[in-house]
């Protein structure tokens, strides 16, 4: 290097490390950072459940392998860091991913961590442990994982059945976490043990979610906060105004609407909100197992009365993503644009295309005088109800009738998984921007996710296929024929992805608000609060 340059570089990383000193300098321990949440999450046990109502106020009770830099918004392979793994190397043909692990980390309750434990939580979601977990959302996840061995105490790996390159970005999803052997699936559900910054220490129905601080977490320092309380307050609009108030220092994760940011700006004019599109999509489900839902016509009908930009303007002001499974760029790495998905089933002229629909029911023999009754089912708070009271309108259009049945959280995905249910509106989260994780969790054949039952036995294999591939750009363009195929078979007719801010009081310190997901940004180990 030219000796100028070297001078310089020294100069600038001087300056760096000096800046950093005085940023770390400036941060202060001590006090409960307050978080409204919107219900009462299903349990503790992340593994068991389907929902970043469990994600968000239990990830910072544990550790993962590895996770997505919490202070990159962007979540992918590039923002990969270690958590209780120190580092990882495949072996030449991409079929064994090793960790070396952290010595000296402790769970909870003072027991040690080793690499036993990462093999039987792995073990528990392939289903090869007793006592077994309840819920297995992502067991299709590691589809391709054959076993994971203990090589010794702090080094384990993971033997995969083919290559998959993206198969780490699985284990760096908040959905991820690695559990304590010593510990049953049952007590995960209600007293949650890891590693993680904060220690679980109660949970009440319709109260609160209450952490408190972990005296001997592995990283030196963290976290700054004695503890983290989520109070639970169902009504959007009383959440809003327990933050304008003050009684709570930030808002559920992208829970403020482009109404009600409004409100808060005008009545809380010094809060921070981060307005991101969120990886989640409103989708239609149908049970194609009850008649006559099993008919491939009327759900093709249904697919083509979507008016996705009433959806969108009536929601969100008009300003959502309308997309296919996947976030298209900038806001997401896989998704079709807009000029290749207007030529998709359901995304062109929505007059044309109910025109057609009404055309099929017809010909199944309804009609302005023989309509079809049916419930609409969705979960029971406002992000799922207020989209399904408008797909109940656009029903209308070609003559279905629907009644609204809201279910709640506790009993809703548990309710679709067993194919309980007529016609839903749902909601998908993506728990890794990646089609690894989208393809199998809801759309291969047996997944506990897939809620419609689809079930495409050579598409699978194309899911296989795209897995396979290290070129991304390649990849792209058949994750975008397999997303097509998904549209036109009516597997789950995509809607949009909403948009939605997060708030904090502006002594909020040290939380960077994730753009491409819904599920990873919840540790909390960095936050602290200047006041």
């Amino acid at each position: 290097m030219n000796p100028v340059f070297r001078t310089l570089a020294a100069a600038v990383a001087a300056t760096a490390m000096t800046i950093g000193a005085t940023a770390a300098l400036a941060q202060k321990s001590g006090g409960i950072l307050k978080i409204s949440h919107r219900e009462t999450p299903p349990s503790g046990s992340i593994h068991e459940e389907a929902t970043n109502s469990t994600v968000a106020p239990y990830m910072g009770v544990y550790n993962n392998l590895v996770m997505f830099d919490q202070h990159k918004p962007v979540n992918s392979l590039d923002t990969i860091v270690p958590d209780l793994a120190t580092e990882w190397t495949w072996n030449a043909d991409k079929t064994q991913l090793t960790f070396k692990l952290r010595q000296g980390v402790k769970w909870h309750d003072g027991k040690p961590f080793t690499a036993k434990d990462v093999k039987c939580t792995w073990d528990l979601l392939l289903g090869n442990a007793k006592p077994a977990l309840r819920k297995n959302p992502r067991k299709i996840w590691y589809v391709n994982l054959d076993k994971v061995t203990a090589d010794n105490d702090y080094q384990a790996t993971f033997h995969l059945k083919r290559t998959q390159p993206a198969f780490i970005m699985l284990l760096a999803s908040g959905y991820s976490p690695v559990y304590p052997c010593h510990v049953p699936p049952a007590k995960m559900r209600t007293h949650p043990i890891g590693t993680g910054p904060f220690k679980f220490v109660e949970q009440k129905q319709n109260e609160h979610v209450k952490l408190t601080k972990n005296p001997d977490y592995w990283k030196k320092g963290r976290p700054y906060l004695d503890g983290i309380e989520w109070p639970i307050i169902k009504s959007r609009s009383t959440r809003v105004l327990a933050f304008i108030a003050g009684d709570v220092d930030m808002t559920y994760p992208s829970d403020i609407t482009h109404a009600l940011l409004k409100d808060v700006k005008k009545q809380a004019p010094k809060a921070v909100c981060n307005m991101v599109t969120t990886n989640v999509n409103r989708n239609l489900i149908v049970n194609r197992d009850k008649p006559p839902f099993d008919n491939a016509k009327i759900r093709q009908a249904m697919a083509l009365t979507l008016d996705r930009q009433a959806f969108v303007d009536i929601l969100s002001e008009g300003d959502a993503v309308i997309s296919a499974n996947f976030l298209p760029s900038p806001y997401g790495v896989w998704g079709m644009p807009p000029e290749v998905l207007k030529n998709v089933l359901g995304y062109g002229d929505v007059k044309a295309n109910r025109e057609k629909a009404r055309g099929i029911m017809k010909s199944l023999g309804y009609g302005p005088d023989k309509r079809l009754k049916v419930k609409v089912s969705t979960r029971n708070i406002a992000i799922y109800r207020d989209p399904a009271v408008i797909l109940i309108d656009h029903l209308k259009e070609i003559y279905i009738d629907g009644e609204l049945e809201t279910v709640e959280t506790s009993n809703w995905h548990a309710k679709v998984g067993r194919k309980d249910y007529m016609v839903g509106m749902n909601l998908t989260g993506l728990g890794v921007d990646d089609p690894d994780a989208m393809f199998y969790e809801n759309y291969a054949c047996g997944s506990e996710r897939n809620y419609t039952g689809y079930c495409n036995k050579e598409l699978q294999a194309l899911f296989d296929k795209q897995s396979m591939m290290d070129d991304q750009e390649a990849r792209k363009k058949l994750v975008w024929e397999i997303d097509t195929k998904l549209q036109e078979d009516v597997a789950r007719p995509i809607i949009f992805n909403a948009k939605g801010a997060t708030c904090y009081q502006s002594h909020v310190k040290g939380i960077t608000t994730m753009s491409n997901s819904s599920y990873n940004g919840y540790r909390f180990e960095d936050a602290w609060l200047d006041k």
